[in-house]
């Protein structure tokens, strides 16, 4: 049983179509390996054995059938807990809705349920997916598994640590400055920010919004791009979502890299970066050149990135909760608090510039983009930290601002609009992961998960188990 919770999301998924492998037999492994890890990490915090096993023995008697097999027929999969789930808790992180039970699906629950995915459970998440570690009130924290004292990161942290200990093979989450990209660079997983519209969003209070996407994670590249598969393609309430067809991500990803332009900024210009990191990526510079690209070290002009991120980020926040923190203001976090108060005390024409400074960004990032076919800058600033800490006040001696300063080279690459993804970078020398993010051209999804692929082969980290399976499994 254990054995196939080690499967990647690809191979197993060939298994189950070929009738080499049950539903069942997926959903009763990776309940154990569940029931075995969990307690010691606290990534699944709600789990619906009994829903999954059903649906278990429904896609096994439609595969008997000979029915039509959606393209993740038979995985399981966690629902990060900020995404509504018919008849299953769904608490966003916060006490507010701790017994919250939604009686309609978001459309990705529905899209990938759709696609043959099967539900364990939710996956944890900071409260209202506010910050990158993840805790909160409902359920607490959840460790690294790399070192259980650190951070897993987030806010797809559960998410993260779910497919780092084989719980799952597959699990959603979504991304404003990281929430993808910051967990999956510290659990040693993949995580990967899409374009935004190319997996649209239902219900959303900000469908107009271009910051906050959906988007899949996975131990492997192809594995996100298996799950991308299921998760992309327009949909008529959500008004900004592209009209692509999701099955180009079913292509293989092996190609041909000579020639390919990557622009190296282990800084992104002028950002702190602790030394462990910045050696971790330097490591990992020459399996670029082992691909057939070419490596130049240079910085995009992001002049305006970080301004353009705290107004729309406060503005977004302030639009979808600041009604619930006026009815309960003892029941949000600080931090929570503060990011609604800055949209309220801004003026009009500091939000009208920061438009501006956006458009003017895109622009730049054009011409940088005829010149370069990647960008390449570590995911994280820091390495996972203390699970005490809240968030970083200081890299490598630099104080910060603010509680989302430290995340500035996940931020400014939100506001370019270009699709990025998080792969295994290599380790500190206290054994603790580090991501390498890799920013493609607009809207090239499949370029960036093809490029990616090819890296993380050379790479050659994928697979290695955390620390805490040792004795466990």
């Amino acid at each position: 049983m254990s054995e196939i919770c080690e499967l990647s999301a690809v191979e197993m998924a060939s298994r189950l179509k070929a009738g080499d492998l049950s539903a069942r037999e997926t959903v009763e492994a990776h309940l154990s390996r569940i029931d075995l890890v969990n307690p010691q990490v606290n990534a699944i915090v709600t789990l619906v054995a009994d829903h999954a096993r059903e649906a278990a023995a429904a896609a096994d008697e439609a595969h008997a059938a000979g029915a039509d097999l959606g393209v993740l027929h038979g995985l399981p999969i966690v629902h990060k807990d900020l995404m509504a789930t018919k008849g299953i808790r769904t608490t966003s992180g916060s006490p507010l809705f701790a017994d919250h039970v939604p009686d309609t699906d978001a459309l990705q629950a529905e899209r990938l349920g759709e696609a043959g995915a099967l539900v364990l459970g939710k996956s944890n998440t900071p409260e209202f997916g506010m910050g990158s570690h993840t805790f909160n009130e409902v359920f607490g924290t959840t460790l690294n598994p790399w070192d259980p004292s650190r951070t897993c990161g987030g806010s797809s942290g559960g998410a993260a640590v779910a497919l780092a200990c084989g719980m799952v093979p597959i699990a959603d989450g979504s991304d404003m400055g990281g929430s993808l990209r910051n967990p999956a660079g510290w659990t040693n997983v993949v995580g990967h920010r899409p374009s935004p519209g190319l997996v649209p969003s239902w219900p959303n209070t900000g469908a107009y919004g271009r910051l906050s996407v959906l988007g899949p994670m996975g131990r492997t590249v192809a594995d996100v791009a298996l799950l991308l598969a299921a998760m992309a393609g327009p949909d008529r309430r959500a008004p900004l979502s592209l009209p692509v067809n999701p099955r180009q991500f079913l292509e293989p990803l092996d190609a041909d890299h000579r020639g390919v332009r990557v622009a190296w900024s282990p800084r992104l210009g002028d950002l702190p970066i602790d030394p462990a990191v910045l050696a971790a990526v330097e490591s990992a510079r020459s399996a670029f050149g082992q691909v057939g690209a070419t490596v130049v070290d240079a910085d995009p002009d992001l002049t305006g990135a970080d301004e353009v991120f705290h107004v729309l980020r406060a503005v977004y926040f302030e639009s979808s909760l600041g009604s619930l923190r006026d009815e309960h203001p003892d029941r949000f976090k600080a931090t929570a608090k503060w990011n609604i108060d800055v949209a309220r005390e801004m003026p009009a024409t500091r939000a009208g510039r920061a438009e501006v400074l956006h458009s003017q960004l895109f622009e730049r990032l054009v011409g940088f983009f005829d010149e370069f076919d990647f960008l390449v800058t570590p995911t994280t600033q820091v390495p996972p930290f203390p699970i005490e800490t809240e968030y970083p006040t200081e890299i490598a001696g630099d104080e910060l601002e603010n509680y989302i300063e430290w995340m500035r080279v996940c931020t400014r690459i939100t506001v370019t609009d270009r699709p990025a993804i998080s792969i295994p970078a290599g380790f500190t020398p206290e054994g603790l992961p580090i991501g390498l993010q890799i920013v493609g051209q607009h809207h090239d999804d499949l370029g960036v998960l093809r490029f990616a692929h090819a890296v993380e082969v050379a790479l050659g980290h994928t697979g290695r188990k955390p620390p805490i399976l040792d004795g466990i499994i």
